[in-house]
């Protein structure tokens, strides 16, 4: 049963990722309509076609995102949660709100190249939002996971080629100085989400040989609320036998285990890797 706490929870959870949709939504509808850019999103997609088709952004942006989620689901099932059908619905209605509200709206900067810019940094803080929440826009995201299952694509590369395939469908439409905006803000967005989004997620394994072992895992375990795994590790110089406690941590929970080892043991020898992919196979 759910407590007041857990639907103080999800509504906590809703309110950040409505704002952080209205965000994606103002950085489309401000910056990237106004560039006719068609940068690696539905939206961009959107954009296109709608010089083709006689219906506001919002409603082609809204017909995409259904029949995305209706494949979705049919071809990769309950891998699209709750969080994914909110997003892709949310977008076109805070679109459809926004043409409501600044009708025939033109551009903020009168430059073609900032607004693609200004599109990437505004849109980049959205993303970001929703990214950490474990969430995500939809659109291509969509495309990307069905691409990752049937045609066992890396999801990355998945995200870059579907998105290139937007940005030049601008060809369809508008000039090629449009086309090669479209195809390097892309490029450059797919950068600053992998600088600033992903690789905040990226987790360090840390291997420590320290003489406080106990004590260490204890704040490892009980302090840091974090897994170890212990070693026995042989020195080549002198053959003398230690343990070698490792473990994964984030960012925050590295610092913290960083200035405990040099409060306990300055002498502790340790090692650090990134680790960007964890995988856990649970027993058939």
């Amino acid at each position: 049963m759910k407590t007041a706490s857990d639907h103080k929870a999800v509504i906590r959870e809703l309110v950040i990722m409505t704002a952080a949709v209205a965000i994606v939504a103002a950085a489309v509808y401000f910056f990237l309509v106004p560039s006719h850019a068609s940068v690696s999103s539905i939206a961009g997609l959107g954009i296109v076609l709608s010089n083709f088709v006689p219906i506001p952004l919002s409603v082609i942006t809204m017909i995409l995102n259904v029949i995305l989620l209706i494949i979705g689901f049919f071809t990769c099932g309950k891998e699209f949660g709750a969080k994914t059908v909110y997003t892709s619905i949310m977008l076109p209605v805070f679109l459809g709100l926004f043409e409501k509200i600044f009708p025939g709206f033109t551009s903020m900067t009168d430059s073609q190249e900032l607004d693609v810019l200004c599109y990437i940094l505004v849109v980049s803080i959205g993303l970001s939002i929703l990214f950490n929440r474990n969430a995500s826009s939809g659109g291509l995201d969509i495309v990307a996971k069905i691409m990752n299952k049937y045609l066992h694509m890396d999801l990355g590369k998945a995200m870059s080629l579907s998105g290139m395939c937007v940005a030049l469908s601008a060809a369809l439409a508008y000039d090629k100085k449009t086309v090669v905006l479209s195809v390097l803000g892309t490029y450059f967005n797919g950068v600053i989400l992998d600088r600033f989004i992903f690789d905040h997620n990226v987790k360090r394994r840390v291997c420590i040989i320290s003489e406080r072992e106990e004590e260490l895992r204890q704040f490892i375990i009980h302090d840091l609320h974090s897994g170890a795994t212990i070693y026995e590790s042989i020195g080549a110089y002198n053959m003398q036998k230690r343990n070698e406690i490792i473990t994964i941590v984030d960012r925050s929970e590295y610092q913290k285990l960083m200035a405990y080892i040099n409060r306990l043991d300055s002498k502790a020898f340790i090692t650090v890797y990134t680790v960007s992919d964890m995988k856990y196979q649970p027993k058939k």
